[in-house]
C-alpha cells in the first residue's frame, strides 16, 4: 500500500524522488521520507502527513553535484502511528544502511526480541526497521551485499517491496521484493525502482517487473537481476504504453472529476475492440474458454474486494440470466479464510483494478491450486495478477489516481457484460435476438454516459441540499442493488458520511426505524421487473418522514408528487442499467465531498492499491 521509489544517475536525486513519491501519493500520505548520499553519507528527511510537508522540508538544500542517488518512501501506515520516528526511511545504528519498505513482515516481532537481545536499540514501532538491523547483523558475517540481503531475506515471513542504499557503496542501490509490486526503470545513464508505472513515467517508460524473491542492484549504467539462488539471470525489457499526460489533471480540479469525465472515452474504447456492432460477436481473444469448457463448468466464484465486488454483484446478476451457470461472489478477504470448495469444473474470476490486490492475488492462487481456471479482470496487464491468469479481460481504463475508484468501477462492469455476452453466444443459451438488443444497449452507452456529464447542474443541486447531512441510505433491488452499494462507497469514502446501502424490501426488516426527516434515502428506481417493488418501498421511507431522492429513467408522472429530488438518467435496458445509474451517484458523492471541504483524490486512511492482506 505505500509507496516507494529509487533513483541513481545524473540527475539532482531530490527532485526526481519527490516528483517520483507526488505521483505515488494515491498509494498513501500519512507520512513520507527521503534518503540519499552526500560524500559517503546519508542524509534522512522525514515529514508527518501530506507530502508536501516533506517537500516544505527539503525545498532549500543546496543543489549539489554528487546528489545523484537516493530512496523515498510515502506511507501508509500498517505498523505505527503516522510520525516522523516511524516515517520511512528507517537506518542502521550507525546510519550506515536506509531502507524503504511496502509490505508487511509477519514475524517481526520475534526477529525484534532477537535483535534486541544482540543490543540493537530499535527506535521505531515498525516492523521495516528490522530489516535494515537484520542486514546491518548479516554483514558482520559477510561482507558481500547481495549476500547478506539474501540472507536477510530468508529470515522474513510476509510481504515486502525494498530499496536499500549503502553509504560505503555510493554508487550501487539495491532492490528486492516478494508478494508486493516492484519495477525497475531502464533510463539512458540513470535507472530507477518504483513501486508503480506512474513515479518513473516522466523520465522512462522501459521497465523491469521483478518476480518474487528476486535482487536487483543498480548503476546509472547498469542493472543486474538476481534469482532466489542468487544466480543473476536475465529479465525481459518492457514497454509501457502511456504517456505522462496521463497523470495529469488536465483543468480539472481534482483527478475523480477527470476520471468520471473519462469514462465515456473509457467505454467507448472497450467496445470498439471487443464489440463492432449489435449483429457481431464479442471478441474476447484473451478469454480462452470454448464450449467444451463451458459443458463442464458446474459453478462459476467471482472474488474481488471493494468497489470491484460491487462489479462482481452485478456480474454475477448478469452472468447467471444470459449463461445460466451459478455464481457465487466473494470478498477476497473473506474466501482465503475458509475451506472453499472449488476444482478443475470451476472458473474462477477474480477482480482488481490494480491486478496487486493482495487478498484477491491470494484467492486466485488457491483457487487455481485446486484446478480452477482463473479469469482475471484487472486495469493493469503489467500486474502480478494478469501475469499469473489463464484468461485475462483487461479494461483498458487508464490510470487511475484518484483514490475513489469511478472509471475503472465503469470498465469492469463493461468487461462483466462483454463477458456474459460472449460466454452465452458461445452456450447459445440466449436467443440472437435478445443479444442483439442487449448490444445495442451496449453500444450506446457511451452516449448516455455524456448526457448525464452534460447536466451535471442538476446533481450539484442536489448535492448543495443533503451535503450537510450525518447519514445517508440508498436502496435499490435486482441488478441495481450493487449500485446502491457502491453509491453509499462512494459517499462514505470521500466525505466520511455514513452511507449504507440496502436492498429496498430489507428496509422494514430493521433499517426503517432509523428513519427520520434527518435522514435522506436514495433510490435507484429503473423501469423494470422491480420497478414498483422500489417505488413501494420509497413511499414506506416517504411516510417515516425521510427526504426521498430518485435516480430514475421513469417518466412516471406521480413521481413528482412522491420524491422530494429526482436525478434524471436516459432511459436503458434495466439489464444495462447499472452502467448508467452509478455515473449520477459519482457525481453526488463528489459535489458533496467538495461542497465539505474534503480532499477528495486523497480521502484519509485510504490507500488507492491494497497490497497487504
Amino acid at each position: 500500500m505505500c509507496g516507494i521509489i529509487g533513483y541513481i544517475g545524473n540527475k539532482q536525486v531530490i527532485p526526481v524522488i519527490l516528483n517520483g513519491l507526488s505521483n505515488l501519493e494515491y498509494r498513501g500520505y500519512d507520512s513520507a521520507g527521503i534518503a540519499y548520499l552526500e560524500n559517503s553519507n546519508i542524509n534522512i528527511y522525514k515529514a508527518q502527513g501530506k507530502l508536501q510537508n516533506l517537500k516544505n522540508k527539503t525545498e532549500n538544500i543546496t543543489a549539489n553535484n554528487s546528489l545523484n542517488i537516493g530512496i523515498g518512501h510515502i506511507r501508509w501506515a500498517t505498523h505505527g502511528v503516522p510520525n516522523e520516528t516511524n516515517a520511512h526511511p528507517h537506518t542502521s545504528c550507525f546510519n550506515k544502511i536506509a531502507l524503504v519498505h511496502n509490505g508487511i513482515i509477519e514475524n517481526y516481532k520475534e526477529l525484534k526480541d532477537d535483535l534486541v537481545k544482540k543490543g540493537y536499540n530499535i527506535q521505531s514501532q515498525t516492523d521495516t526497521e528490522i530489516i535494515v538491523h537484520l542486514i546491518e547483523e548479516k554483514l558482520k558475517e559477510m561482507p558481500d551485499k547481495t549476500t547478506a540481503i539474501r540472507n536477510t531475506l530468508n529470515d522474513l515471513d510476509g510481504a515486502y517491496a525494498l530499496g536499500i542504499v549503502f553509504a560505503d557503496e555510493p554508487e550501487t542501490f539495491f532492490a528486492a521484493r516478494k508478494s508486493a509490486p516492484l519495477i525497475v526503470g531502464i533510463g539512458e545513464g540513470e535507472n530507477f525502482i518504483a513501486s508503480d508505472v506512474p513515479a518513473t513515467l516522466e523520465y522512462t517508460k522501459k521497465v523491469i517487473y521483478l518476480e518474487d524473491n528476486e535482487i536487483a542492484k543498480l548503476t546509472k549504467d547498469n542493472v543486474e537481476i538476481f534469482n532466489k539462488k542468487n544466480e543473476k539471470i536475465e529479465k525481459k525489457v518492457e514497454l509501457i504504453p502511456w504517456e505522462p499526460v496521463a497523470i495529469d489533471k488536465m483543468g480539472y480540479k481534482h483527478f475523480m472529476l477527470k476520471e468520471i469525465h473519462e469514462q465515456p472515452n473509457v467505454v467507448r474504447q472497450t467496445l470498439s475492440d471487443k464489440l463492432h456492432s449489435s449483429e457481431e460477436l464479442v471478441q474476447l481473444n484473451e478469454v480462452k474458454l470454448n464450449e467444451e469448457d463451458l459443458k463442464k463448468l458446474e459453478r462459476i466464484q467471482i472474488i474481488a474486494c471493494g468497489s470491484s465486488l460491487h462489479a462482481a454483484m452485478v456480474g454475477k446478476y448478469i452472468i447467471e440470466e444470459l449463461v445460466e451457470i451459478p455464481v457465487d461472489v466473494e470478498a477476497s478477504s473473506e474466501y482465503i479464510y475458509k475451506k472453499n470448495i472449488t476444482g478443475k469444473n470451476s472458473l474462477t474470476i477474480g477482480i482488481s483494478q490494480s491486478g496487486e490486490t493482495a487478498d484477491t492475488l491470494t484467492a486466485i492462487r488457491q483457487s487455481k491450486e485446486k484446478g480452477s481456471h482463473a479469469l482475471i479482470i484487472t486495469n493493469r496487464v503489467d500486474s502480478t495478477m494478469a501475469r499469473e491468469a489463464d484468461s485475462l479481460l483487461p479494461i483498458n481504463a487508464g490510470i487511475e489516481v484518484s483514490v475513489a475508484a469511478t472509471k475503472s468501477y465503469t470498465a469492469q462492469l463493461l468487461a462483466l457484460y462483454l463477458l456474459a455476452l460472449n460466454l452465452a453466444e458461445i452456450k447459445k443459451s440466449v436467443s440472437n435476438e435478445k443479444l442483439t438488443i442487449l448490444k445495442e444497449e451496449l453500444l450506446k452507452t457511451p452516449q448516455q454516459i455524456e448526457i448525464m456529464l452534460s447536466n451535471k447542474k442538476a446533481i450539484q443541486k442536489c448535492a448543495r441540499k443533503y451535503y450537510d447531512t450525518r447519514d445517508f441510505i440508498y436502496i435499490a433491488r435486482g441488478i441495481n442493488f450493487p449500485a446502491a452499494l457502491e453509491g453509499a462507497l462512494k459517499l462514505k469514502e470521500i466525505s466520511y458520511i455514513n452511507a449504507t446501502g440496502y436492498p429496498a424490501g430489507e428496509l422494514k426488516h430493521g433499517p426503517i426505524a432509523m428513519l427520520d426527516n434527518t435522514i435522506p434515502v436514495l433510490s435507484v428506481l429503473v423501469p423494470g421487473t422491480v420497478y414498483e417493488k422500489v417505488l413501494s418501498n420509497s413511499e414506506e421511507s416517504k411516510a417515516r418522514d425521510a427526504n426521498i431522492i430518485a435516480v430514475t429513467s421513469s417518466e412516471d408522472e406521480k413521481l413528482e408528487s412522491i420524491f422530494d429530488y429526482i436525478i434524471r438518467i436516459p432511459q436503458t435496458d434495466e439489464l444495462i442499467s447499472p452502467i448508467i445509474t452509478t455515473v449520477p451517484l459519482q457525481l453526488l458523492a463528489y459535489y458533496i465531498a467538495e461542497f465539505l471541504g474534503k480532499d477528495v483524490d486523497q480521502p484519509r486512511n485510504l490507500a488507492k492499491s491494497v497490497t497487504v492482506e
